[in-house]
């Protein structure tokens, strides 16, 4: 049996196993190991289609309660009444749509990380 392996940066990306059969031709096999990818901010495009799809009856505006769902999607340990005291400018408890930018700059402030599967 040969290991052949392929580093770059320090990283072990790949590692190749030629195991002999007793035959001429042999098995070749790679395992690969995909370097981490990052996690990244959110960016505002993202966060506002994010808050958009918690809008779950239709109203144009977000609840308290539906802003709490759409925080915790993002991670959030706080609850969605924090964003609803920053970006609710008429203090009707709601955050209407021309609330949202308000809500978006709220969130990237806060710099939610788009997570990626491993």
């Amino acid at each position: 049996m040969m290991l052949y392996s392929h580093y770059i940066n320090n990283d072990l990306l790949a590692l190749r196993v030629y195991v002999d059969k007793g035959c001429s031709k042999g098995l070749l096999r790679t395992i690969v190991n995909k370097p981490p990818v990052p996690n990244l901010p959110y960016n505002e495009t993202q966060l506002h289609g994010i808050f958009k799809r918690y809008d779950t009856d239709h109203d144009g505006c977000l609840s308290r309660e539906e802003l709490t769902s759409a925080f915790h999607s993002l991670g959030s340990i706080f609850p969605g009444w924090r964003a609803l005291h920053h970006a609710d400018a008429n203090k009707d408890g709601y955050v209407s749509e021309s609330e949202f930018q308000q809500l978006v700059n709220y969130a990237v402030k806060y710099g939610f990380l788009l997570q990626r599967p491993v």
